[in-house]
């Protein structure tokens, strides 16, 4: 099979419920034919592989990590990636959430946009009267000066945003993006490398929608909201939609 034929979306024998189905496919490799599938297109040749041993993470944006023994090489060779379950083909995905000042800290934020942050979050109280929600400011709630401020911040510091949001930092940097349909019937799944997914997300104009909220490109940068009120939904928190890498 050319490596040409195998890189957009495949169907699935079975359905993808949990990471659990991931690993046990790739420690099942030598029978399964998605991860044959899986492993042609980074770029394996299936008669060179010895062994391979999935591992599932946590805390980290790889979620599964799979190591890869080469016959008569000695060193192992390892590939991290990310994976998203998906039922709904049109549904939002966190990719990220965090306190404003852990934000500040991952990325020099400067005093004045981290207020208006913290404002849009609802750490910080709304400076002007009648808000649309008495605890936090929408982005077009600002005024054209800070939110022409935001933007430009935004645009300035777009790919290490991006690449931080999806990719993550260090050994357990994810390089893959695995999109699997979480059903059972008719499921599917696309295998994307990590460049492409920071430019398919990514590229694209930064702007406030008309919800008062943030686009980076294909990224939603939004307050958290929800959690019965408590602290936590002060968070910021970015959403993509995975599933259009199946269209893509």
């Amino acid at each position: 099979m050319r490596k040409e034929q195998i890189l957009g979306s495949q169907t699935a024998k079975r359905g993808f419920q949990n990471e659990d189905d991931i690993v046990d496919k790739f420690n099942n490799w030598q029978n399964d034919d998605d991860v044959h599938k899986w492993l042609l297109i980074m770029e394996y040749q299936l008669d060179k592989i010895q062994f391979v041993n999935a591992v599932k993470l946590s805390g980290f944006k790889t979620d599964v990590q799979v190591q890869v023994t080469i016959k008569l090489k000695e060193a192992v060779d390892v590939q991290n990636l990310q994976v998203k379950l998906v039922s709904n083909l049109n549904g939002f995905n966190q990719i990220d959430k965090r306190w404003v000042d852990k934000y500040i800290e991952m990325w020099d934020i400067p005093q004045k946009i981290s207020i208006l942050l913290k404002r849009y979050t609802g750490e910080l109280e709304p400076t002007i009267k009648c808000p649309k929600d008495n605890r936090r400011m929408f982005a077009n709630e600002f005024t054209f000066i800070e939110q022409e401020d935001i933007l430009n911040w935004l645009n300035n510091n777009k790919s290490l945003i991006v690449s931080d949001i999806l990719k993550g930092r260090g050994q357990f940097a994810a390089e893959w993006i695995l999109v699997a349909q979480k059903v059972n019937a008719n499921s599917r799944w696309i295998l994307k490398p990590m460049n492409f997914c920071l430019n398919h997300f990514g590229n694209g104009k930064i702007e406030i929608t008309s919800q008062g909220n943030f686009k980076i490109g294909r990224i939603t940068m939004q307050r958290k909201g929800g959690d019965n009120g408590r602290d936590t939904a002060k968070m910021l928190q970015f959403k993509i939609n995975p599933a259009e890498l199946f269209f893509d």
